[in-house]
């Protein structure tokens, strides 16, 4: 917003030196009250005192009435711009009566008017929508969640009011019990497989938790790793490939354990376009995302096993080997996919048991759901229609002054030169940078002096075509030119001046129409940028909350349920079910949006009770602190997946939990026996989840298997901790 501000205050200080050069240095004072417009400060005694500024300027001082355009440009961004005509009119009737050329005069005040109004205006534009990004991104992430919620509700809370249901029929009619809790034991399968896909699903639009993970797994191999992320995301259902790319290459590395550095690279190919492009703009172009790992830790080029991944299938590439210089090369390629695409999962059937599964249609899976949009169109609209103005206003003041015989091809030239800076808005165009330079020059030997003025038509889009260490340069070989061929047709000084700053200043306004016209589309870029990593960042939320939460209280229904169906006298545990479900259904409010704290000696616990039914002994060494909320419901969380773990992967005949203090933080300490090298499982997207919530605490995560025992470790920085009284 800076550099908006600066390019405008430039634009029109340049503006007033025509007029101080011209002998008129009050021009100075009304650019000092057209900066104060800039500002915002619109009084309406600073606008009298702009209109007795120009008017003892133009009639007392015998100014060019080109500094009305001045005070008509300020009141057009003022609540008078109905006067902004009145102030043009003037200008005609004060050249009329000095006998001047009242077309050309009425034109340089119009001119001068929309310089001022539409710099001014989009500079405000631009801070308007630089200030809304953030609630763009807000309305983003609430719309995303209501997303999430109606169809989270519609599957899985349907499903968890099936089990509380049912629950209460069994406990209500003992007779029937058995095949309720069939009935229930089904819908809990259900619905903890929904869970998981769901999660998966939300999780494959991105490549952020996998890198996060990587980068644990690394550091705690004591692998130096460099992370440099260059796509953009949502990725799609790509992601879930690439993902699985960088979990299997991180695993090897770890695996081989003779690395002492990983690079993971991403970048995106096939966006030449620039960075202004939309992502619906690429979505339509298509592009392709690069996943690149490196280390330095191979002797061979023998790869790891990624011939379950399926890449080809899905249009893209794996290239392994070792590079010129000795390094392991991982190298995938997938075409992105629609970045707007949001996860699904197949739901229960209509009647709610679960174990009717009605198939989805492709277009109610796939349902997009597009960004809340400000009126940013409208404001790229306002530049480029006052670009398009000007250029033509500077145009129809050159053709004024040219013979009958001439102005058709003169127009024909101004004509391609206008359509050429029009699109200068949407990148850097050399070829048309050339052809301009062409027009510039050629036609001057056939019209004459009154062409060097179109020289400025040159010199803007040079501004905005390269770096000003070498734009500046050009600029002033383009002004030595203008005025040597000024001195060759034997312009007086004054006019050769005249004609010199000129140019210079048609290339500024030309320069910052054009630049702002960018940033208006740059400010766009970003703020949806910014919605879109908002709704990622949700996504991702809700497939930790999906997985950590409501895959945990699933998982212990299920259990629950089971164990039910093989006692004789099940009412306890139907009651424990129903009560579980209960719980669930609170776990599936945080998963849309809604904030939901744990306890962590709740979570004991419960993790205690959920171990002993699975028929594993427990031995718990609590602590009591006084922790912060977040605290706890992290640790809560990491404690419900280290349960969920022990009951999923392992034959565990017990299990530890342990929580120790001191100056460093808190540590919880889950271990289990149990545990067989065929049932390990690497970089699961339980352990990237509790690695990202540790994280955002200072955290950390650590595990190991050590023969049959598995040992998880969390530790988060909590200073002096104090005993609870």
């Amino acid at each position: 917003m800076r550099l908006a501000r600066v390019i405008v205050v430039v634009v029109l200080a340049a503006l007033a030196s025509v007029y101080v050069v011209a002998g008129a240095p009050i021009a100075l004072a009304v650019f000092g009250v057209q900066v104060l417009y800039l500002l915002k400060l619109r009084k309406w005694w600073l606008l009298a005192a702009q209109a007795v500024l120009v008017y003892t300027a133009s009639v007392a001082g015998g100014v060019s009435t080109g500094i009305l355009g001045f005070l008509a440009g300020s009141l057009l961004l003022t609540r008078a711009r109905v006067l902004a005509p009145l102030v043009v009119v003037s200008a005609a009737l004060i050249d009329a009566a000095r006998g001047g050329a009242t077309a050309d005069a009425t034109i340089t005040v119009v001119l001068v008017s929309l310089v001022v109004f539409g710099l001014t205006r989009l500079v405000e534009r631009a801070g308007e929508m630089h200030g809304a990004r953030l609630s763009l991104a807000a309305a983003a992430v609430a719309a995303e969640r209501l997303r999430l919620a109606a169809e989270l509700n519609d599957g899985l809370g349907r499903s968890l009011e099936v089990i509380v249901e049912g629950g209460r029929r069994a406990l209500a009619e003992p007779d029937g019990a058995a095949e309720v809790l069939a009935s229930v034991t089904a819908t809990a399968r259900a619905a903890l497989t929904d869970a998981r896909a769901a999660s998966a699903n939300y999780r494959a639009t991105s490549l952020a938790p996998e890198l996060v993970t990587a980068r644990a797994m690394l550091d705690a191999a004591g692998i130096a790793v460099e992370v440099r992320g260059g796509h953009t995301e949502p990725l799609g259902p790509g992601g879930a490939l690439l993902a699985s790319v960088l979990r299997e290459a991180v695993t090897d590395v770890v695996r081989r354990g003779t690395a002492r550095l990983c690079v993971i690279e991403t970048s995106e190919q096939g966006d030449e376009r620039g960075s202004t492009e939309t992502s619906e703009q690429r979505d339509k172009r298509g592009s392709t995302v690069r996943l690149r790992v490196v280390d330095d830790g191979h002797r061979t080029a023998e790869a790891p096993d990624f011939d379950g991944l399926r890449l080809e299938e899905a249009g893209g590439t794996l290239t392994t080997g070792l590079s010129p210089t000795g390094r392991f090369v991982v190298e995938a390629t997938l075409p992105r996919g629609p970045s707007t695409e949001t996860g699904h999962f197949t739901r229960p059937g209509e009647t709610g048991t679960g174990d009717a599964r009605a198939p989805r249609s492709p277009a109610d899976r796939r349902r997009r759901w597009p960004l809340p949009k400000l009126a940013h169109e409208a404001s790229y609209a306002v530049s480029v229609t006052v670009l398009a103005a000007v250029l033509v206003g500077f145009s129809v003041k050159a053709l004024l002054q040219l013979p009958g015989a001439l102005v058709a091809p003169a127009a024909a030239c101004l004509a391609v030169i206008v359509v050429m800076q029009l699109r200068s808005v949407n990148g850097r165009h050399m070829a048309a940078l050339g052809v301009m330079a062409v027009l510039t020059y050629a036609p001057v030997p056939v019209f004459g002096p009154v062409w060097l003025g179109v020289a400025g038509f040159l010199a803007g889009p040079v501004l905005l075509a390269f770096p000003w260490r070498a734009a500046w340069p050009m600029v002033v070989a383009i002004l030595a030119t203008v005025a040597g061929a000024g001195m060759l047709f034997g312009l007086p000084a004054p006019v050769l001046a005249n004609s010199t700053i000129s140019a210079l200043v048609t290339g500024l306004v030309v320069y910052a129409l054009l630049r702002l016209a960018q940033i208006v589309k740059e400010l766009q870029a970003a703020r949806e940028s910014l919605a879109r990593s908002a709704i990622v960042e949700e996504r991702l939320r809700a497939a930790r909350d999906l997985h950590d939460l409501l895959g945990h209280s699933l998982a212990a229904i299920l259990l629950t349920c089971e164990l039910a169906r093989r006692l004789k006298c099940p009412r306890e545990r139907i009651e424990e079910i129903v009560a579980m479900a209960e719980g669930a259904r609170a776990d599936l409010r945080s998963v849309s949006g809604e904030q939901r704290e744990l306890s962590l000696t709740a979570e004991v616990e419960s993790a205690r009770t959920v171990l002993s039914a699975a028929g594993i002994r427990v031995t718990v060494e609590p602590i009591e602190l006084n922790l912060p909320a977040e605290v706890e419901t992290v640790l809560g969380t990491v404690l419900r997946e280290a349960v969920t773990n022990v009951l999923r992967h392992s034959e565990a005949r017990h299990c530890a939990i342990t929580m120790r203090a001191d100056e460093s933080g808190l540590r919880l300490r889950v271990r289990n026996d149990g545990v067989s090298a065929g049932k390990t499982r690497r970089g699961s997207s339980g352990i990237g989840n509790l690695t990202t919530r540790l994280a955002a605490l200072d955290g950390r995560l650590t595990s190991h298997v050590d023969g049959d025992l598995f040992t998880l470790d969390a530790c988060v920085p909590h200073p002096a901790p104090v005993p609870a009284r």
